[in-house]
Order: structure tokens, then C-alpha cells, then sequence
């Protein structure tokens, strides 16, 4: 499963965009040093793109508290604008992945996760989890354990009754 924390690298998150295809990422975070990472909620694609385009919100710090909170972008320039040229995407990704500027450099996600997105338990019922996904038209779901630790990601696609019969005849096939 691709994470994403509270403060991401810009140059990771470039990466990351050039190599998959995803449409949406899980977002945790450690509450204390010696807890484990837990499910905050989860951020798009296209969202992570229009933030990307925005290079003033890049901040040079790490350090939680030195983050600034008085710069995020307008709630309308996130779910309004919509994807960037492609081929202009495709050259910004590569320069933040290859300038070494952007590995010191990284965007605060906290104001811009779902929150309220949807989890399910690590052995939540297939049946349910498919109603769920048919009642709410969802594209991901993240799975978590006892935890609250991402442990995977359901698609849409994942539920395709072809390959969903494919995969349960291998897992139940004698090993």
C-alpha cells in the first residue's frame, strides 16, 4: 500500500505520481513517537496535482510545528480547477523528481484530506464491503487493522465479478 504522512516530500510525491496510476492514497500519521502510523483519511489524485502546481506552498521545513497553516489554497482551487495539461504535469513531475531542491521541500496534506472517508476492518464481510461501494459509488476503500493501520486499498475494479471469481479460485485452489 502507497501512504502518504501529514507533511510529504515534494519530490516524493512526484514520484509517486509519475509511477502509478492510483486515483486516491491513504494519509497517516504518528501520534507519538512510539505509536504506530494510523488511517487519518485519504487524498486524490487530482488533489495532490493542483497542490503540486502551486510550488508557494511548498514549505522548507519538517519540523510539525514550524509548518505554516496560513498559506493553504482556497477550498474552491482545489475541487474546482481541474487537472493540469498533461504533457505540462509530466514535465513538473520530472523536474521536482530530479532537482534536489525538492527533496528538501514538502506540503503540509493536513487541510486538504477526507477526513470522513470511508474504512473497513482487515476482515470485513466481501458481501457488505461490495454494498458499500454500490450504495456510496466509491473508487477506493482503505482497509485497516484492529489498529487503525493501513494494512491495504479495495478498488472498484477489485470487485469486478471476473476477476474477483479469479482470485477467490486461486486463494481457495490446495496450495
Amino acid at each position: 500500500v502507497r501512504v502518504l504522512h501529514l507533511k510529504e516530500n515534494v519530490a516524493f510525491l512526484a514520484q509517486l505520481l509519475a509511477s502509478t496510476s492510483h486515483g486516491g492514497f491513504p494519509v497517516v500519521c504518528r501520534p507519538n513517537p512510539d505509536h504506530a502510523e494510523v488511517f487519518q483519511g485519504t487524498v486524490k489524485r487530482l488533489e495532490l496535482c493542483v497542490l503540486l502546481g502551486n510550488e508557494h506552498i511548498f514549505e522548507p521545513e519538517t519540523n510539525y510545528e514550524s509548518f505554516s497553516s496560513s498559506r493553504p489554497l482556497p477550498y474552491e482551487k482545489i475541487t474546482v480547477e481541474k487537472l493540469p495539461n498533461p504533457s505540462r504535469l509530466a514535465m513538473l513531475l520530472n523536474h521536482y523528481t530530479t532537482d534536489p531542491r525538492y527533496q528538501q521541500l514538502f506540503i503540509n496534506l493536513e487541510p486538504y484530506i477526507n477526513r470522513s472517508a470511508m474504512s473497513v476492518q482487515a476482515h470485513f464481510s466481501l458481501q457488505r464491503t461490495y454494498i458499500i461501494f454500490r450504495t456510496l459509488g466509491l473508487r477506493h476503500l482503505t482497509v485497516v487493522d484492529l489498529q487503525n493501520r493501513v494494512v491495504g486499498v479495495i478498488t472498484r475494479k477489485d470487485l469486478m465479478p471476473a476477476p474477483l471469481k479469479e482470485r477467490l479460485r486461486l486463494q481457495l485452489a490446495p496450495q
